[in-house]
C-alpha cells in the first residue's frame, strides 16, 4: 500500500521490471507488517529484501526507533551483514529487548487493529459528514480485490476526507478526545493527523494535489482502544458536538 489514499500496487509487474533492468527489488512492509499477523510478505511476493520499520506495529508501543532488512537469499544476507558492520549500524541491546517484546504480541495485536480499522472505515463510509473513506478492506476501495491476493488481512491504518476544506479539518482535529492528533503510526494508541498541514505541510500546494493530498485528507491509526469510544469520538468530531 501507498501513500494516503491506501494505493495498492501490483508486485509482479514490479518484480518483472527490476528483473530486466537487474536491479534489486526491495519492497517495505511497514503498514502491511509480515504475514505472521496477517499483513504482506514482500519475500514470497518476489522480493530480493523486505524493509521494515520495527518502530511501528512490530514493537507496537512508540519506544523504540528502529528499522531491518530481511532477506531468503544467502548471497544478500552475508552483503547486508557486511555493510551493517562497516556502517555501524546495530540497535542497543534495550531496542533489540523491546522489539523482541512487541513481537510476542503482534498476532493478538494486529487482529484487535485489523477488526477496528473495519469497523471505523465502515462508519465513515456512511457519515454524512464524510467525503471519501481510504481503507483497502472495503469493498469500494478500486484496489481492494488485488489487496485481498496479496494480503491476509488488512491493518489499522486509513485515511479519509471530511467535507469541507482546511477549517473544517482544523476544527475536527481540535475536538477529537480520545484520538491523539499526532504524526506516527502503528502503536496501541489512536492517532489522528492532517497531512496537508502536518506531514505534507512542507511540500508545495501543487505537488499535494497532484499526489491526491487534498486539505480535508485525514489519516488515522486505529489503535487498540474501545472501537465503539474510538467511533463515538470521531462522531462527536465530525458532527461538532
Amino acid at each position: 500500500m501507498k501513500g494516503r489514499g491506501l494505493h495498492v500496487r501490483g508486485k509482479k509487474p514490479l518484480q518483472r521490471w527490476t528483473r530486466k533492468k537487474r536491479w534489486r527489488f526491495r519492497m517495505g512492509g511497514c503498514v502491511k507488517q509480515r504475514e505472521m499477523d496477517g499483513g504482506v510478505n514482500p519475500l514470497l511476493l518476489g522480493a530480493d529484501i523486505a524493509m521494515h520499520s520495527l518502530t511501528k506495529y512490530i514493537n507496537g508501543h512508540s519506544d523504540v526507533l528502529m528499522g531491518a532488512a530481511a532477506t531468503n537469499r544467502e548471497d544478500l544476507f552475508l552483503k547486508l551483514k557486511d555493510a551493517s558492520k562497516s556502517i555501524g549500524s546495530f540497535p542497543s541491546p534495550l531496542e533489540c529487548f523491546l522489539c523482541l517484546r512487541g513481537l510476542k504480541t503482534l498476532h493478538i495485536r494486529m487482529e484487535k487493529h485489523r477488526e477496528s480499522g473495519l469497523k471505523i472505515a465502515q462508519f465513515l463510509e456512511k457519515h454524512p459528514n464524510v467525503e471519501k473513506v481510504y481503507y483497502p478492506g472495503l469493498k469500494t476501495h478500486p484496489q481492494h480485490e488485488m489487496a485481498k491476493k496479496q494480503c491476509r488481512g488488512f491493518s489499522g491504518m486509513l485515511s479519509f476526507c471530511i467535507k469541507g476544506g482546511i477549517k473544517e479539518a482544523a476544527e475536527f482535529a481540535k475536538r477529537i478526545k480520545v484520538f491523539t492528533l499526532a504524526v506516527s503510526l502503528g502503536t496501541v494508541e489512536s492517532l489522528a493527523d492532517i497531512t496537508s498541514a502536518m506531514t505534507a505541510g512542507c511540500i508545495d500546494q501543487e505537488i499535494r494535489e497532484m499526489l491526491g493530498i487534498t486539505e480535508n485528507l485525514i489519516r488515522l491509526s486505529v489503535g487498540l482502544e474501545d472501537v465503539e469510544d474510538l467511533i463515538a469520538d470521531l462522531d462527536q468530531a465530525l458532527r461538532g458536538e
